[in-house]
Parts: structure tokens; C-alpha cells; sequence
């Protein structure tokens, strides 16, 4: 009785589907002009919703069927008062489909009757809950009786969703026993939703978790892999590739070859999976297995969860490659040929967090990037299995930056070497004080300073990390980490200098006194920070970058040697000047307007002479290294930093009334020495004593 009323609502709920369907295609309308995908791919004509069409309010929503012999519906929202498509559930596959009896008969599925009713409604992909009891009963040593019906499916969005469950749930209820045959058959389905025809259609899937839930599916299945002989290639699909070896305890370090197109037209990449002999140690002498999978395609469509509405933010530059270990295995070597081969076209080395669907960068450590390949230490666990190389967000490439920089430099300089020279030339004259002394042994060692660090930067832009030898990049390193805090801190002892001069007035120091002090806090405390720094990081490798000759922040934060001091240096300078606007300001009971004018004028030129010369224009910096900064911030940092040598000859020498005072006597002075020179030459008594030596 009980197996006559479910056969009963069998037929009702078929008769239901059939009427329904039939009603619902009643109501399209065709015509010619418009186009409608049919099973196939190929275009049909006919006529959508008119509501999907037009002029429409931002934000608002409408939905259109889908074409004839698909189920689901075409999802648009509207953006910048245009339909744009945003999601789409047509799908041409079901249960019944995939179980087809030779002779032609169709059947639901083994277990028709326990089929929810929302599995058959004709809107929504059906939820392939039933599918490992087909299997089994159809074809359960190597599941070739899905391949086909997979395989001439059209790639519609509805139908990678429907796929992504299909192999979601064999993976979850089929793999107790794998065998090649069923890893081939499993990779047969993956690579048809993997082709790069289908990347496009995966961004419209509602559900957004679909290719995460395809990557851990895949690795939960090979977990379950047998493996016979003591190497094989057990998968060769054009988008999936799936290789294993037996190890133990005496085997010699293991490697995994890949290499795999991601598209039809372009060359191959290359990916390598090592496991080094220190890991291989760990195991029994009993034999373990090695699986690794690579996909070329993945990284495409893989979102990460926390950046769900963005497109690719962050783009993958190689191939996925995910791995199966013993448990006792922890540390992975890995190597990725770039799919980007940009010259700024940095990597980040990453591997796939399956709990919190997003990429993390902890669970990876780049040991190398050279001529294009890059090899990183991963840590394998359960959680992260899967690996691969991302495009670094760090680095702002734009060539108006480069510009800014070059032209910023060499103007700068050229600034500075003035600077010197005019220095040199009014010294005498203008260091009359204790105070005017120090202030002019100040600007000279701030010019000499800025001067060699930007020689240093120069050499160590040019300079190859790969070519080239790794003592001389530290080298060069060090001196520009140097010259760079010299900078910084002989900008803070005139800081010191400013409040010394405001603050003591009956008492002064020493100038000799003085001199010890400024040179032990110039060259002193820079020497011992760099010294420091190189010696705690170099015996670990973490001292320079791998792209550049400069210090590192990815593995030591060898950066903040830098970047601490002159940021609490550039803290306390401003402190100072604001000390001397208060200082300037000075109201004094009725003060005219014109006055308090000259007070803002006067407050103001002194504001704009000591910025440059105390480096306050550093703190742009703290702004570029925010993640996603505007490019703005990185032109007005570069444009205030490249010129920093100017506006030290500017405001720190040009602008100086008693310097310039100087120079115009000294100028004076030569010229009279040359007129009196000239007069000489020319005189009588000199005429003739030229008269006689030529008698």
C-alpha cells in the first residue's frame, strides 16, 4: 500500500512538472531580432521580459525564464540605469538525466520516491542528494555512466552549480574505496565545469562558495586514493592533473613535475611539488602515499570569501597545486612558473585556508624569485592543502612615479652639491655665533647625508639581486639605511638646536661641547641601529628583499629598523614647530590687523622653511603604506621626497637673508679682485717692463 501511494505521487508530481512547464514556455512570446540560448550554445531568437529591458531604477531587481529546455531563471540588477546580468540558475542537467538505461527507459534515480518536492521545481537547480545510490547501482567501479551526460552538457551557470553539488556529493559519500579509474572518471566531470570556456559563467553562480567547495571536494576525494605502483600519473585532463608516489622513511627527497596550459593558445606552465629529505625522515619505514593535483584554470575563478563582491582583487600568477600527506608531514617546498612574466609583476606565496575560504599568506614563506619561477616553504595541514602564487598588492607600479622619482633625484642633487658649494664659499661670514655655527654644521651634514644616501639609493635601484653578488647588495644596503638615518637624526639635533636656542637664553654651551653632541647623535646612533639591524638579520637571510636591494619587511621587518626612527624623529620635529609658530605668534593688547597679518606671514614662511629642512614632509609615508592608498598620496610623497634637496637649497641656503648677504660680498669681493687683477696687467710701469724684456 505504502509503495502504491509514493509510485502515485511519483506520476502526480511528474504530471505536475510536465503541465507546468509547458504552461509557464506558454507564455513566452517569440519574435524575431532577439536571442535566446538553446541547449546546444546556439543562438534562438525570440522575445525576453519586457521588464528586463529599458530604462530602470538603480538597485532594483527583475528576472526573465531561461531558454527553452533549461530550468532556473536569469537574475539582472540594475546599474547605472542599465540590466546587467547578475546571476543565473539554468541548467539543463537532473538526476533523471544523469541514470539513462541503454534501451532508452528514463528513471528518476534509484530513490525517485524520497525526493524532496523543491528538487523538482523547475527554477532552481535540483539538490543531488541521491546520486551516490545511482552510482552504486549503475556503474560503481569507476562512475563512467555520468561522463557523457556531463561532458555534452552546455557550460551555463546552472549547470556548474549542479556539477559542483554532483561532485561535492560523491566526494562526501563515494570515497570510501578510490581507485585510478574513479579519480579519472571524477577529473573527466571536474575538467568539463574547469575549461577556461566556462571561467566567465562561474561569476553569475548564486552561490558564491562554488569553486572553494569544487577545490575541497576534489582534495577530500584524492585523500581517498589508492595508489599501486611506486609512481604514476593517474589524471592527464587538460585542466586537471593529478600525480602520486609511495614514500617512507629511506626515501631520497620526492618531487612532482606539472606542466599545464591555462588556455588553449598560450605556452605552458610550470609547477613543482618537493618534499624535502628532513620531512621524509619523519615517517615509519612502512610505505605512505604522495598525491599532488594541479589546476591552471582554478586560480580564475577561486573568490575569497571576505572579498565576495570584488573581482579578483587579489589575481593568482600560477598554477593551484594541491597536495595529500601523511600526517606527519608538515613542510612543503614548492615551485611556480609567473603566468603574469611582468617586471613588476611581484609574488606573494599563499596557500588556501579550506575553513575561512580565502587565501592566507602565513601559511607560506618565499624563498626565491628569480628570472620568472618562484619557490616557496609552505606548511601543509588539514585545513591548508592547496597552494599557489598571487600578485602582489603591495607594490604601486605606475611609470609616473618612476618619472617623479628620476627627474626628483637628479634635480636634487644637483641641489645639494650647490648647497655645498655656496656653503663653502660664505662660511667665514656667517658663522660668527655659537648658535649660527652649529646651525650652518647642521644644513652641511643634513646636504652631505641626503646627498650620499641618494647616491647609495641610485646603485641599489640598478643593482640585480639575481646577477649580482649577495655581499655587495648588503653593502649597498647598509649604507643607504646609514646615510638615510644620518639624515634623520642630524634633522633632529637641529630640532634640538631650535628649542635650545628658545628656550636657553643667559646660559650657552660650548661649541666644542656642541659638536660632540651633534655628531654623536648624527652619525653615532645611525651607525649603531644599521650595525644592530644587519647583525640580528643577516645570519638569518632576512636582511635584504628578494626583488630589490633594500630592507626587508616580508620575513624580519627589517624595515622597521627605519621606519620607527625616522617616524618618531619626524613626530618630535613637528612638535617643534609648532613650538615655534606659538613662539612667533607673540599678541601683543591692540594690535592693528595689519600686524596680526605679519604674524601669519611671518608664522608661516617659518613653517615652510623648517618642514624640508626636518623632514616633516615624511610623514606622507605613513599614508603609502596603507593598503589601497590612492595614487594621489604616492605622487605628493614621491614629488615632496625625491625634491627634498632643493627644497633644502631653497629654504635652507637661498632663502637665508645673511647667507645671501654673504654671497653678494664675496661675489663683490672677487670681482674687485679681478678688475684690480686687470688693472694691473694694463698699467704703465708694467708696459714697460714688458717693452724692455722684448728689447
Amino acid at each position: 500500500m505504502k509503495m502504491k501511494s509514493q509510485a502515485t505521487m511519483i506520476c502526480c508530481l511528474m504530471f505536475f512538472l510536465s503541465t507546468e512547464c509547458s504552461h509557464y514556455r506558454s507564455k513566452i512570446h517569440l519574435k524575431a531580432g532577439d536571442k535566446l540560448q538553446s541547449p546546444e550554445g546556439k543562438p534562438k531568437t525570440g522575445r525576453i521580459q519586457d521588464k528586463c529591458h529599458g530604462p530602470c531604477i538603480s538597485s532594483s531587481n527583475c528576472s526573465r525564464p531561461c531558454a527553452k529546455d533549461f530550468r532556473g531563471e536569469i537574475g539582472f540588477t540594475c546599474n547605472q540605469k542599465k540590466w546587467q546580468k547578475s546571476t543565473e540558475t539554468c541548467t539543463s542537467l537532473s538526476v533523471e538525466k544523469l541514470f539513462k538505461d541503454s534501451t532508452g527507459a528514463s528513471r528518476l534515480s534509484v530513490a525517485a520516491a524520497s525526493i524532496p518536492l523543491h528538487i523538482l521545481d523547475f527554477r532552481a537547480p535540483e539538490n543531488i542528494k541521491n546520486v551516490a545510490q545511482g552510482i552504486r547501482k549503475n556503474c560503481p567501479l569507476d562512475y563512467a555512466c555520468i561522463i557523457d551526460v556531463v561532458k555534452s552538457s552546455e557550460m551555463t551557470s546552472g549547470n556548474i552549480a549542479f556539477i559542483v553539488e554532483l561532485l561535492k556529493n560523491i566526494s562526501t559519500d563515494l570515497s570510501d574505496d578510490v581507485t585510478r579509474e574513479k579519480m579519472k572518471s571524477y577529473s573527466e566531470v571536474a575538467n568539463h565545469i574547469l575549461d577556461t570556456a566556462a571561467i566567465s559563467n562561474w561569476a553569475f553562480i548564486p552561490n558564491k562558495n562554488a569553486s572553494s567547495d569544487l577545490l575541497q571536494s576534489v582534495n577530500l576525494f584524492a585523500r581517498h586514493l589508492h595508489i599501486h605502483n611506486k609512481s604514476e600519473n593517474i589524471v592527464n585532463e587538460l585542466f586537471i592533473q593529478t600525480k602520486g608516489f609511495h614514500i617512507n622513511h629511506n626515501t631520497s627527497e620526492k618531487s612532482l613535475n606539472f606542466s599545464m596550459s591555462t588556455n588553449n593558445t598560450t605556452e605552458d606552465i610550470l609547477g613543482m611539488v618537493q618534499i624535502p629529505r628532513q620531512e621524509l625522515r619523519k615517517l615509519w619505514p612502512n610505505a605512505s602515499r604522495a598525491i599532488s593535483i594541479a589546476f591552471p584554470t582554478l586560480g580564475a575563478i577561486l573568490r575569497e570569501a571576505h572579498l565576495q563582491n570584488v573581482s579578483l582583487p587579489r589575481p593568482v600568477n600560477g598554477l593551484v597545486l594541491s597536495v595529500v600527506l601523511p600526517e606527519k608531514l608538515q613542510e612543503i617546498v614548492l615551485t611556480f612558473e609567473k603566468i603574469n612574466k611582468s617586471r613588476n609583476a611581484r609574488a606573494q606565496c599563499v596557500g588556501w585556508h579550506s575553513k575561512k575560504r580565502r587565501w592566507d599568506e602565513k601559511a607560506c614563506q618565499m624563498i626565491s624569485d628569480i628570472k620568472n619561477e618562484v619557490k616557496c616553504r609552505c606548511n601543509y595541514t588539514s585545513t591548508v592543502m592547496s597552494f599557489s602564487i598571487l600578485m602582489s598588492p603591495k607594490s604601486m607600479t605606475d611609470k609616473v612615479l618612476d618619472y617623479i622619482t628620476c627627474i626628483g633625484l637628479s634635480v636634487s642633487i644637483l641641489s645639494l652639491v650647490l648647497c655645498l658649494i655656496i656653503e663653502a664659499m660664505v662660511w667665514s661670514r656667517v658663522v660668527v655665533t655659537e648658535i649660527s655655527y652649529m646651525r650652518h654644521v647642521c644644513i652641511v651634514n643634513i646636504a652631505v647625508s641626503l646627498l650620499t644616501a641618494n647616491v647609495w639609493f641610485i646603485i641599489g635601484s640598478n643593482f640585480n639581486t639575481k646577477a649580482q653578488d649577495h655581499n655587495v647588495c648588503v653593502a649597498v644596503i647598509f649604507f643607504s639605511h646609514f646615510f638615510y638615518l644620518s639624515l634623520f637624526f642630524w634633522m633632529l639635533f637641529k630640532a634640538l638646536l631650535i628649542i635650545y636656542g628658545i628656550l636657553v637664553i643667559f646660559r650657552r654651551m660650548m661649541k666644542s661641547r656642541m659638536i660632540v653632541i651633534g655628531f654623536a647623535i648624527g652619525y653615532g646612533c645611525p651607525l649603531i641601529i644599521a650595525v644592530t639591524t644587519v647583525a640580528i638579520t643577516e645570519p638569518k637571510n632576512g636582511y635584504m628583499r628578494l626583488e630589490a636591494c633594500w630592507l626587508n619587511w616580508d620575513n624580519t621587518k627589517a624595515l622597521l629598523a627605519f621606519a620607527i626612527p625616522a617616524l618618531v624623529i619626524v613626530a618630535v620635529n613637528l612638535i617643534v614647530v609648532l613650538v615655534v609658530a606659538i613662539n612667533t605668534q607673540r599678541p601683543s593688547i591692540g594690535s592693528s590687523k595689519s600686524q596680526d597679518v605679519a604674524i601669519i606671514m611671518r608664522i608661516s614662511k617659518n613653517v615652510a622653511i623648517l618642514t624640508p629642512l626636518l623632514g616633516l614632509t615624511w610623514g606622507f609615508g605613513i599614508a603609502t603604506l596603507i593598503e589601497g592608498t590612492s595614487l594621489t598620496f604616492h605622487i605628493i610623497f614621491a614629488l615632496l621626497n625625491a625634491f627634498q634637496g632643493f627644497f633644502i637649497l631653497l629654504f635652507g641656503t637661498i632663502m637665508d637673508h645673511k647667507i645671501r648677504d654673504a654671497l653678494r660680498m664675496r661675489m663683490s669681493s672677487l670681482k674687485g679682485k679681478s678688475r684690480a687683477a686687470e688693472n694691473a696687467s694694463l698699467s704703465p710701469t708694467n708696459g714697460s717692463k714688458l717693452m724692455n724684456r722684448q728689447g
